[in-house]
């Protein structure tokens, strides 16, 4: 079932209201206000739909309340048909310059008026529609479709703002970055099918590890980048460690067994008072995770420079 829609009838003659509730209520929901200023106080609460707003009111007239509302970030969508006895150019010219989408006059004809609050009605919700599109688009692009983290190119501009915040209130920055173990053992051995279960089970693994302000990456396969942002070095490596046992303790199950994994971990530190961008830190700490790599595997290893 559809939902009705709401709308806002702001008129201080009460006939006026009375014709335009018998017009609209079969159709839509019905707020009604006397004067401007209780007609802002009720669309700041409401956010109605859309709303129906004469001109020639006292104390506020009509221009005045589509302006305050038209400032109002909270309110500023909402369409505003007004509603008058005027006629002439600039009257109708000045009721689109303040903010008004359309202009119907008094008295009314109730197809016409019905017509034109529909398409308003219609307009908006496009509008709404293709802004959450764009909403979802961007968060679409800034994640990794099968780890839900965000993929290289978020990380890399997300951490210019961090190194950027970092280097006016003097703190530090970490990088964690680490790669799984043989995993091209594990594809080769059980599928890529599995092995797209153990990266999305180190992706779970990793958000119970980290702080809500850290930034978890999949940089690329089974490569994977942990940003630290007011963070010592001390603090980074401890992190790493817990990293690494969580890691080599994880039980993935796959047909009634289960799988083991253990991470190769570099760790290392934005250098704040020298770096703008993320990509020297991202470099020793890819150093740092080789070095683990190349010596046994299943470790942390630290390079600063």
């Amino acid at each position: 079932m559809r939902k009705r829609e709401t709308l806002l009838i702001v008129d201080d003659i009460e006939t006026n209201i009375d014709i335009l509730n018998d017009i609209l209520s079969y159709e839509y929901d019905i707020l009604v206000a006397l004067d401007g200023k209780s007609a802002i106080e009720l669309a700041n609460e409401e956010l109605p739909d859309l709303i129906l707003l004469d001109i020639m009111m006292p104390d506020m007239d009509g221009y005045e309340v589509c302006k305050i509302l038209k400032s109002n970030q909270k309110t500023a969508y909402i369409p505003i048909i007004f509603n008058t006895a005027r006629t002439d150019e600039n009257s109708i010219e000045r009721a689109y310059d303040v903010g008004g989408v359309d202009y119907v006059h008094k008295p009314y004809k109730p197809k016409e008026l019905k017509a034109r609050i529909n398409i308003q009605l219609k307009m908006n919700q496009l509008v709404r529609d293709l802004k959450q599109s764009k909403r979802q688009l961007a968060r679409l692009a800034s994640k990794d479709p099968l780890t839900q983290l965000f993929n290289r190119r978020y990380f890399k501009a997300y951490s210019k703002n961090i190194i950027t915040h970092a280097k006016k209130v003097d703190t530090s920055v970490g990088i964690v970055m680490f790669d799984i173990d043989d995993f091209k053992v594990v594809n080769d051995t059980y599928g890529h099918s599995v092995g797209d279960i153990v990266l999305v089970s180190l992706a779970k693994l990793l958000r119970g590890l980290a702080d809500s302000k850290d930034i978890l990456c999949r940089y690329g396969g089974e490569e994977f980048i942990i940003l630290l942002p007011n963070r010592e070095l001390d603090v980074v490596k401890e992190f790493a460690f817990k990293l690494k046992d969580e890691i080599s303790t994880m039980r993935i199950a796959h047909n009634e067994m289960d799988l083991h994994i253990t991470a190769s971990i570099g760790v290392s530190m934005v250098d704040i008072e020298s770096e703008d961008r993320i990509e020297g830190a991202i470099d020793r700490a890819d150093e740092a995770s080789y070095i683990v790599k190349n010596s046994g595997k299943n470790g942390v290893e630290v390079v600063l420079k």
